[in-house]
């Protein structure tokens, strides 16, 4: 269980310039997670912001949440090490702009994460990984696997991310009903993960965001029962993001979900208004990358 919040003045580096987010930013954000009722052990990890740290008034606010995968070894570890080694290389890749930032800590997570499978001879090891940057009015979203990322404004609950699993492309292909996926047998079946592949491809994408909109990242445990329009309803009756977390888990757990569930609730209280600045841009090459699978 964690929380973050406060108030700060920000500047950031964005698109290789400086971003001075002019008025005061209001962030609060709280985490939970929890083993559920089946099994017997917590293979989800969630990861936020402290919003007083120098790097979060560098870089914006960023919250991630991972799944590792049941049917693989040492999932836990899997999604305690992508959060840790994406967080790392975000806050460490100056100079390129946030959904870059997504991309090469996305990419370095899932390489360590096929490294540390190497060395400790587990097998395979995998990961969901969904995490959001807040600067300004600017989210940024970078995500791979079944978590999802959901946007609650003025009481209506929208789900940002696709599911990588077999069903989701089913329902993306319209050949089975959206409505269907959280009875489907083969719903957990990802297609897209952390581990598996020395390369992946994750979905970035950036979107606006207002004063007192509210994120939602959670775990499959979590929205595999309970539907996209009960997030917002969930949020009209709560009044804080640690209620909201706490009434999720409680009801997920009430509905008997057969998984590990964990959440992180960000609320956006106020955002700041972009004023940029003009600064060198260093561009990023995969060279790293390659170095770090060759060495």
């Amino acid at each position: 269980m964690a929380e973050s919040s406060g108030r700060l003045q920000m500047l950031y580096a964005v698109h290789g310039k400086m971003m001075k987010v002019s008025e005061e930013t209001d962030i609060v954000a709280h985490c939970l997670t929890h083993v559920g009722k089946v099994r017997k052990d917590n293979q989800d990890a969630v990861r936020i912001c402290d919003s007083a740290d120098e790097f979060t008034s560098m870089a914006g606010h960023l919250y991630g949440i991972a799944d590792g995968m049941g049917g693989y070894s040492h999932g836990g570890v899997a999604s305690l090490l992508a959060l840790d080694t994406f967080f790392q290389t975000f806050y460490a890749s100056n100079g390129i702009s946030p959904l870059q930032k997504l991309r090469v800590g996305i990419q370095n997570a899932n390489l360590g994460v096929c490294q540390a499978a190497q060395r400790m001879g587990a097998g395979r090891m995998g990961t969901t990984l969904t995490a959001i940057n807040v600067i300004g009015r600017n989210l940024f979203v970078g995500h791979v696997g079944d978590s999802r990322a959901y946007l609650i404004r003025q009481g209506k609950s929208e789900c940002l991310t696709n599911d990588h699993t077999r069903v989701g492309e089913l329902v993306r292909m319209h050949v089975l009903p959206a409505d269907k996926v959280r009875t489907h047998s083969q719903r957990s079946v990802l297609s897209k993960c952390l581990g598996v592949e020395l390369f992946i491809q994750p979905d970035v994408f950036k979107i606006s965001v207002q004063d007192d909109d509210m994120i939602i990242l959670c775990t499959d445990g979590i929205w595999s029962v309970i539907e996209d329009e009960e997030f917002g309803e969930i949020r009209n009756e709560e009044d804080s993001p640690e209620q909201i977390g706490k009434r999720l888990i409680e009801t997920a757990l009430n509905r008997e979900s057969d998984d590990n569930l964990s959440v992180a609730v960000i609320h956006l209280r106020h955002l700041g208004v972009a004023e940029y600045s003009d600064a060198p841009q260093r561009p990023w090459t995969i060279s790293n990358l390659l170095r770090r699978i060759f060495k």
